[in-house]
């Protein structure tokens, strides 16, 4: 039976392993990936290491991780996560919380691949496809490359490689936009609306919803999947 109701403010959940594939910069991790219009959280459950981001605003940054931290960043942040480096690094373990559940599995991720790649649906296309363990370790090698080269840009005070990269971007989602918007309005903006309907009743003294009340409990749909920034256990969540 589907659930009823999506989780509180309808995010999404999923739980990460960092990846222990050594990147080109000596780094064991992910791939560096942008969202263009949901604000992603870690909340940290074991292990260390760190989450490298690049933005406009603010360069380059690098967050360390370890348990019991919070972070998040808002669309438009290029991160990344790395493991640790000896002790408890190798095991990174982060749960994430996604804003606008549904979204980021509809497509709002894009990855830093190089500027000929991005500008080429096809290429990007079968780039960010992975079936195998193969093809996710080529794809977050594209990623890391074209990472590195915005990273030092921003380095050096260039912000536009930057916001090229974010135009680019943008271009490859533009059609996917109408679909976003309805995922939204029954997600997001749905679960507004039955908090501004369950005030409304209270403030007229009608409590016959809170007679509807239930619990509901789930486990991940998918153990150890591809994803992103390392293996991602993953939850069939109702939007």
């Amino acid at each position: 039976m589907p659930l009823p109701l999506p989780l509180p403010g309808a995010v999404g959940l999923s739980h990460l392993r960092a990846y222990e594939w050594e990147a080109a910069d000596g780094v064991c991790g992910g791939s560096p990936h942008v969202h263009l219009a949901c604000t992603e959280a870690y909340v940290v459950t074991g292990g260390s290491g760190a989450v490298q981001t690049l933005s406009v605003e603010g360069g380059y940054r690098e967050v360390p991780l370890r348990e019991g931290v919070v972070t998040w960043f808002a669309p438009g942040t290029v991160h990344r996560m790395v493991r640790g480096e000896g002790g408890d690094g190798g095991a990174l373990r982060v749960t994430v919380l996604m804003e606008n559940s549904g979204l980021p599995e509809a497509g709002d991720a894009v990855f830093t691949f190089p500027a000929e790649v991005l500008g080429d649906v096809a290429r990007y296309a079968e780039a960010a496809d992975v079936g195998d363990e193969a093809a996710a370790r080529r794809r977050r090698d594209l990623a890391v490359e074209g990472y590195l080269g915005l990273r030092e840009a921003l380095r050096a005070g260039d912000v536009e490689p930057y916001r090229e990269f974010l135009r680019a971007a943008a271009g490859l989602v533009r059609d996917r936009v109408p679909r976003w918007r309805e995922l939204w309005e029954a997600g997001a903006v749905a679960a507004v609306r039955r908090t501004g309907e369950r005030l409304d009743a209270l403030g007229v003294g009608d409590v016959r919803y809170l007679e509807g009340a239930g619990v509901w409990d789930v486990e991940p749909s998918r153990r150890g999947g591809l994803g992103m920034c390392g293996w991602r256990d993953a939850y069939g969540l109702p939007v």
